[in-house]
């Protein structure tokens, strides 16, 4: 340990002298006087483990040179075998090195860089002397004795010991056969009289060279070529070209062809030849050349495509052939791309053929629907002839999507505010969203598609509303719902106002549109592009119901509700003693399910019944007289109508009932009216017949202007799921307007109001 102590302060004062020696030496100003200095412990065992290391002396290279290629190029003349070797590689050493270059080949000359390179001879091997450490590359002009016997010739190469050798061998003669062992032979070529062999050797082990003529043997006199053709053709007709398609089979019976000629029709260009067999093709004096790998092969096929322009509605079929076939037949099928008339004329040999008759793989080519089809056997006195002439139509567009129903809901505030819900039942083929033209002042707020929410879409050119989503390819008709607010003008005391929907880009059979007004307001003097829903006939409202999955939404059980809609010309009671009709909402959505009681005011007698899944009812066998109508369904306001019946002969009561409580009842009152039913049964007094129909028609304007369900939906909507802020009213009137056959456009209603 003392030792150790002894041994680092030597080090430190020694440096602490040197640094002043040096500090003097650069005129800058000299470290303070070393002195005790105090070192935390950690830091004095480090030192000191430090002083005790031996210091590790720097590795050396295990080689002082390395040679990484050698390639090796060498020319065999009459008598001896000439060419180059050079050598790349790198001197690791520093200082001079010597690096053994070849043995047992003459050196005629060295140069490094275009230097010449002094080479010194030690026991037998051509040693270069270099610096290091630098890599360097050596070319060296060599030389080697041939051997040569009868037919056969023969060198032993000595090969450099390195990373890799290459040999690029140059024989005399064409077709001359070489082998070379050890090595591997990649690559041989013959022209101009000379043969080279591109081969990979063995670094360090001597190569065997020896190689031979091969004798040309004298051609024997071929066959004459005999064979049979079978042409199948596809002619397309397009807009500005004339394609030809042709597949051929070709059957040698005699000799080894090694090309066949096809006589290529005057105007057209070759565009594509394949084949199995095919090893090229190439165009020649109005003829393909069809070059084969193996001409013994018996049998060939080749697919031909050519095309030339038109710009007339006629032009004349071509009909491609080998040139010296002994039996060519064929097969032509016509088609046209896009909308055409077309008419053939055929001549020379050509027959007529059902399409259907024609060879699989020529229907195969065609991308359209075949127009005409011929077969033709070619005689060497008559040549085919296909006149063709067409009248071409414009294409019409293929609707993509159409909206069979549109149900739309809109609600007015007393400021002028709308919001309106568009519901849509869509046949999409393809469409993937609707485009919509909103009127000024209007944003779409949400949107669903089949019952899952979607996001629009803002474009240049408007709003889009997706069709479908991921996941979801229907193939029926289903719903989409959009919700849009436009901000309007306030209303006045009095005044007119304008409502409009925007233009969506499907058309739509039939348009609902049911307007929602407060009940402050007085309204009158509709206008628009719209009508009155009254003023359409039933059969026109009726309205097939939405099929998801092969199933009626909303049946259950089997039951459809909800969506059907009351055919009001339907009769329910055709026999006497019935009573019937059908309950409907204010949509005219039937309602199933709903409770109906008939009671006879006169002597208590009662019958209750069940709406069905079309919404009808029925009881039998009541007496004649005063009677009245109790219906109540779920989520409805109960209703009540007071009826004269005649038991003579069946009557029908339809009925509509509006949202709302159940405990909540419309009453039509019939009190006034007296009956005399001792008279007859089927007779009525006149002024009383007279007020029941007055109250018949109150009654039906009351259903007419009640608000649907559409409404009631629509306000919860607005309740805290959709995002904006509005006050709908909760009380008003109901419009209900039609509009059939809307074809992107927008539909208005105008009105004139004045406060109540």
């Amino acid at each position: 340990m003392k030792n150790n102590i002894l041994v680092l302060a030597l080090m430190l004062a020694t440096a602490t002298v040197a640094e002043h020696a040096t500090a003097q030496q650069k005129g800058v100003l000299p470290l303070p006087e070393s002195g005790n200095v105090t070192l935390p412990l950690d830091e004095y065992n480090r030192l000191v483990e430090l002083a005790s290391k031996t210091p590790k002396k720097p590795e050396t290279p295990p080689l002082n040179y390395s040679i990484k290629r050698a390639e090796l190029k060498l020319d065999v003349g009459n008598e001896s075998v000439l060419g180059t070797i050079e050598l790349e590689g790198e001197v690791f050493k520093k200082g001079v090195a010597k690096v053994p270059l070849t043995s047992g080949i003459t050196i005629l000359d060295a140069k490094q860089e275009n230097k010449t390179l002094p080479l010194q001879q030690e026991n037998g091997i051509q040693t270069a002397i270099l610096t290091g450490p630098s890599e360097f590359s050596i070319t060296l002009n060599a030389g080697l004795p041939l051997n040569i016997e009868a037919g056969r010739g023969s060198f032993s190469l000595p090969v450099p010991q390195a990373g890799s050798a290459q040999l690029s061998l140059v024989l005399p003669g064409e077709n001359t056969y070489a082998n070379i062992n050890p090595g591997l032979v990649t690559d041989r070529h013959s022209d101009h009289g000379h043969t080279t062999i591109e081969a990979t050797l063995v670094p360090g082990q001597p190569a065997g060279i020896w190689w031979a003529r091969r004798e040309t043997a004298t051609p024997a006199t071929p066959r004459e070529v005999r064979f049979l053709s079978e042409v199948k053709t596809l002619v397309s007709v397009s807009e500005a070209e004339l394609r030809i398609a042709t597949l051929a089979d070709v059957t040698v019976v005699q000799g080894e062809p090694s090309q066949f000629e096809v006589e290529i029709p005057e105007g057209y260009e070759v565009t594509g030849v394949t084949g199995a067999s095919l090893e090229s093709s190439e165009t020649q004096s109005g003829f393909l050349i069809l070059s084969v790998r193996t001409a013994s092969r018996r049998s060939h096929q080749f697919l031909i495509s050519m095309e030339r322009t038109i710009s007339d509605s006629k032009a004349s079929a071509p009909f491609p052939s080998f040139k010296n076939v002994q039996r060519e037949t064929g097969e032509v099928l016509i088609e046209g791309a896009g909308t055409m008339e077309l008419t053939a004329s055929e001549g020379g040999g050509l027959k007529r053929m059902d399409v259907r008759e024609t060879n699989p793989y020529l229907r195969s080519l065609a991308h359209y629907p075949p127009q005409a089809a011929f077969r033709f056997h070619r005689q060497p006195n008559e040549v085919p002839t296909l006149a063709l002439a067409w009248t071409r139509f414009p294409d019409s567009s293929v609707l993509a999507a159409v909206a069979e129903n549109a149900v739309v809901t809109t609600l007015v505030t007393s400021e002028g505010r709308s919001l309106t819900e568009v519901k849509l039942t869509i046949k999409n083929q393809a469409q993937p969203f609707l485009k919509v033209a909103l009127p000024a002042g209007a944003s779409i707020l949400s949107a669903d598609v089949a019952g899952e929410k979607v996001k629009p879409v803002q474009g240049p050119d408007g709003d889009r509303v997706p069709l479908l989503r991921p996941g979801f390819r229907p193939t029926s008709a289903y719903e989409i719902s959009f919700v849009f607010m436009h901000s309007g003008a306030s209303f006045a005391k009095k005044g007119g106002s304008e409502l409009s929907l925007p233009r969506m880009d499907v058309p739509i059979d039939l348009l609902q549109w049911e307007v929602f007004l407060p009940e402050q307001y007085k309204v009158k003097d509709f206008g628009g592009d719209v009508m009155a829903a009254d003023l359409v006939p039933p059969a026109l409202q009726e309205v097939a119901p939405v099929v998801v999955n092969g199933v009626p939404a909303g049946v259950v059980g089997g039951v459809a509700g909800g969506i059907f809609r009351a055919n009001a010309g339907a009769t329910v009671a055709t026999y006497p003693g019935q009573i019937g009709g059908v309950i409907v909402d204010p949509s005219g959505a039937v309602v199933m399910g709903a409770h109906v009681t008939v009671t006879n005011s006169s002597t208590g007698f009662e019958e209750s019944t069940m709406t069905d899944a079309a919404g009808r009812w029925i009881v039998s066998n009541f007496p004649a007289g005063v009677a009245r109508i109790r219906v109540e369904a779920k989520g409805f306001r109960s209703m009540e109508r007071a009826i004269n019946y005649d038991a003579g002969r069946g009557a029908d009561y339809p009925m509509t009932l509006n949202v709302g409580e159940t405990s909540q009842t419309v009453e039509v009152q019939a009190s006034s009216i007296q009956i005399n039913t001792e008279t007859s049964n089927s007779a009525v007094n006149g002024r009383n017949y007279l007020q029941m129909q007055q109250l018949e028609a109150n009654a039906k304007k009351q259903e007419q202007n009640a608000a649907s369900a559409n409404v009631m939906n629509l306000q919860r909507r607005v309740a805290g799921v959709l995002p904006v802020a509005i006050e709908v009213p909760r009380t008003g009137t109901s419009f209900q307007f039609v509009r059939p056959l809307v074809l992107d456009e927008e539909t208005k209603v105008t009105f004139s109001y004045k406060s109540k």
